[in-house]
């Protein structure tokens, strides 16, 4: 039953279970009562309602993207899929369709090229799509009907009208157009900025919402019939009330508001700075997603409203959200004028007023409360937010979003360019277009691409796959300490990322949530209640950095043999020989490696350190082949083995050398040669190695701790105290200056695998004060791997 006039929504639940921001939500027609999210952590959920209590149960987690997923809407059932089917739409380009009960997707739509970000279903199995590419695409059943053309900027929002053939898109051009029978017949105009979402109200009227903060009530027939004004930032979704003209928005100024005849009836703010989406279920509650990744419900109904301790916890983590003033959410913020904490004896005016207060110097957020007569505190201000860019990928260009658009001056006079940029992209690639694009001189391009580099804080996810290649050669571009993020495998392994380890890319690496086994990727089994079990340590082997190009390797061992000096220089011999080492140990041939090539390799490592790092990446590469470990690793041949790597390893040597010295003695520990050499020589690696953490570069702070990880497995197998005693300290050491997660997540897995099951190491780790430098890592939202990891290791602590 809908609740009467002037009634209040209240929390009825939050949903864990998605790893990333929830980009999309929509009622699902089965199980009744129940809806569909999709969100960045690449995953489609279903949630049912469960008879016993207010909450919904994951019925089941559909993958088929290769990136975020961004939208999803319901196709009505057919009698061929009497229950309908689920549509979503991603990053990857793709549409995805899914029944209700499969996992997998029954079919893939391609057609796109670039993400898309809007569904929309109609009668008879049609589909409407929409995507950044400036199109909108009409689908029946798998095959694409016709392709809407005419917006000049990405479509954000699609919908299929009632009445049939009538089409809607909304696009970053700022227009709506109103296409029948795939013309377009009239566009609307209005909107100042990106339209990003569409509700439809009766065959002759629909709502938009936009970047502009308003959302317009239209006329089919082209009029504007209504403004409205609440929200203090971009709005992201609109939603309609089951039966009547009521509606819900959510936006970027972290609320949901919900409008009744026409006016903001209340607002509900959430401890999320972006709220990207929100769907009505038939009973009238309503469900949003944020870039928190959590779902929460509200109700009117007082039946269904969460119990107390839910809502004191929920408006506890409200209240210790921080809120960036530079956002404008609180309009503009003077901290010397504002008042004390009696200011908030008044009460407010209107439902969700808020109100600024200074208590001891720290400036606090409260909102009026209508219904409950008070002021709940939203949370404290502070200087920056924790949803930076690169946290909520919002800035837009061109209608598009990016993870940053950086403002380009090629000389003091001439006008400014635009360069738009994601953290996935190829740095040199992107300069060269931007070049290219404005048709600047093409000696700018290291300028650029070292521009990118140093501003995204070495954030590069660098895939080298064949679609980033070298602009001058074509050829794929050898970047040392890069990875190509290539897996199959959809689950995550809390080391290898999403199968596969990729450097640098922590915050894309799919986080094991809701039953996924982090080794395998595979789902668990697991009951609701059932208790989150540690999979993290003690570790059993060693970690190592798999991941290879050999062209590229090769492409750049030979582009630097041209320019070596003639004592270096190596034949074209030489050149085969290295190729077959590298066929030979990455598992592409059959063959095994030769002494001689392995003589060859020993040539091209003691090169100059200025040119040296492809060899050393051969040789990262070939140690985990047990004939080159044994052979670098024996009683005669160690020495020197050890004294080239640790020369790499000083901090004022290059970065790329310092890395892939790291990496090489991390994968010494696959072999019984290298494992017992790695423990021989422990006290000088370790020494050396720790100098490596003065340079501040994330990968090789993840490589420093993968070293440290791999020295704590072999240690937890044999019962040396001082080797644990070391490690110990180094992890301690290494704590104080790693800022990048996984990183951390690795140091946390090799404390907890030396502390395992050893009284003694428990007490060492207390002595040296490491359980007070872990603790806030306890409450790192993503990725949830952190968090769990640590809260393990202080169980034992």
């Amino acid at each position: 039953a809908m609740a009467g006039e002037g009634s209040t929504f209240r929390l009825r639940c939050s949903l864990l279970g998605h790893g990333q921001d929830v980009r999309g939500l929509t009622r699902g027609l089965f199980p009744e009562g129940g809806f569909v999210s999709v969100s960045r952590d690449r995953t489609a959920r279903l949630w049912a309602p469960d008879g016993l209590n207010r909450g919904f149960t994951e019925m089941h987690c559909m993958s088929g993207h290769s990136n975020f997923v961004s939208c999803v809407c319901i196709i009505p059932p057919s009698d061929l899929y009497p229950r309908g089917l689920i549509a979503t739409g991603g990053n990857d380009h793709n549409i995805c369709i899914f029944t209700v009960d499969n996992p997998a997707p029954l079919y893939v739509l391609k057609g796109h090229k670039n993400t898309v970000c809007s569904l929309s279903s109609g009668k008879f199995g049609t589909l409407l799509s929409g995507s950044w590419d400036t199109t909108a695409k009409v689908w029946l059943n798998d095959k694409c009907m016709m392709t809407l053309q005419g917006h000049t900027a990405a479509i954000w929002a699609v919908k299929i009208l009632p009445e049939q053939g009538l089409m809607l898109t909304g696009s970053a051009d700022k227009t709506i157009k109103l296409w029948k029978a795939g013309r377009c017949e009239r566009t609307f105009t209005g909107h100042e900025d990106c339209v990003r979402g569409l509700a439809i109200l009766s065959e002759m009227e629909f709502l938009s919402c936009a970047n502009d903060a308003s959302v317009r009530r239209w006329r089919i027939s082209g009029e504007c019939l209504q403004v409205y004004y609440g929200h203090t930032n971009y709005i992201y979704s609109i939603s309609v009330f089951p039966r009547c003209k009521d509606f819900v928005t959510t936006g970027e100024d972290r609320t949901l508001r919900i409008w009744k005849q026409g006016e903001c009836a209340q607002t509900i703010r959430l401890p999320a700075q972006s709220v990207w989406c929100c769907c009505v279920l038939d009973n009238g509650d309503i469900v949003v997603g944020a870039s928190d990744g959590i779902i929460r419900v509200f109700t009117e109904s007082l039946e269904r409203t969460a119990s107390a301790e839910e809502i004191q916890a929920f408006e506890n983590e409200l209240a210790q959200a921080s809120i960036d003033p530079k956002t404008g959410d609180l309009g503009d913020i003077n901290a010397d004028d504002l008042p004390g904490r009696e200011h908030l004896k008044d009460p407010g005016a209107r439902d969700g007023q808020t109100r600024l207060i200074k208590d001891n110097g720290k400036v606090e957020a409260y909102q009026w409360s209508v219904s409950e007569g008070r002021w709940i505190k939203i949370g404290d201000v502070v200087g920056s937010s924790g949803a930076t860019q690169q946290t909520s990928g919002k800035v837009l260009f061109e209608g598009k979003e990016y993870d940053y658009v950086f403002t380009i001056d090629v000389n003091e006079n001439g006008p400014s360019y635009k360069l738009p940029y994601n953290i996935t992209d190829d740095p040199w690639l992107t300069a060269y277009n931007f070049l290219q694009k404005n048709d600047l001189n093409p000696m700018f391009l290291d300028q650029v691409a070292k521009f990118i580099m140093d501003n995204t804080k070495g954030q590069t996810v660098l895939s080298t796959s064949n679609q980033f290649s070298d602009p001058f050669t074509g050829a794929g571009r050898y970047v040392p300490g890069s990875s190509s993020g290539s897996s199959t495998i959809p689950g995550a392994d809390p080391f290898t990322g999403a199968g596969r380890y990729v450097p640098g890319s922590a915050s894309n690496a799919v986080t094991p949530a809701g039953g996924v086994d982090p080794y395998t990727g595979m789902g668990a089994y697991q009951s609701a209640a059932a208790k989150v079990e540690n999979i993290y340590f003690p570790k059993k082997d060693a970690v190592t950095f798999d991941q290879a190009n050999p062209t590229q390797i090769l492409g750049k061992l030979k582009e630097l043999n041209g320019s070596a000096a003639e004592e270096h220089k190596l034949t074209e011999d030489d050149l085969i020989i290295l190729e077959k080492l590298l066929s030979a140990t990455c598992n592409t041939s059959t063959e095994t490696p030769t002494a001689q090539q392995l003589q060859t390799l020993w040539r091209a490592v003691n090169w100059p350190e200025d040119i040296v790092f492809p060899a050393l990446d051969i040789l990262r590469l070939s140690v985990r082949h047990p004939i080159v470990n044994e052979n670098f690793c024996s009683e005669k041949e160690h020495v020197q083995f050890i004294i080239l790597l640790l020369k790499f390893l000083n901090p004022k040597g290059k970065q790329a050398n310092q890395l892939l010295a790291l990496r090489a003695l991390c994968n010494c520990f696959v072999s019984h040669a290298g494992q017992k050499l790695m423990m021989e020589q422990r006290d000088e690696i370790m020494t050396q190695a720790i100098e490596t953490k003065s340079g501040n570069n994330k990968n090789i702070h993840i490589a420093l701790a993968t070293l440290t990880l791999n020295y704590a497995v072999c240690l937890h197998k044999v019962n040396n105290v001082e080797g644990k005693a070391q490690c110990l300290s180094v992890i301690s050491t290494i704590m104080e200056v790693v800022q990048d997660l996984e990183a951390i997540f690795r140091l946390l897995v090799a404390l907890g695998t030396l502390i395992s099951d050893d009284t003694n190491a428990v007490q060492l780790a207390k002595s040296l004060g490491v359980d007070s430098q872990i603790k806030k890592y306890a409450s790192v939202s993503e990725p949830a791997k952190v968090k769990e990891c640590c809260r393990f290791v202080m169980n034992l602590l």
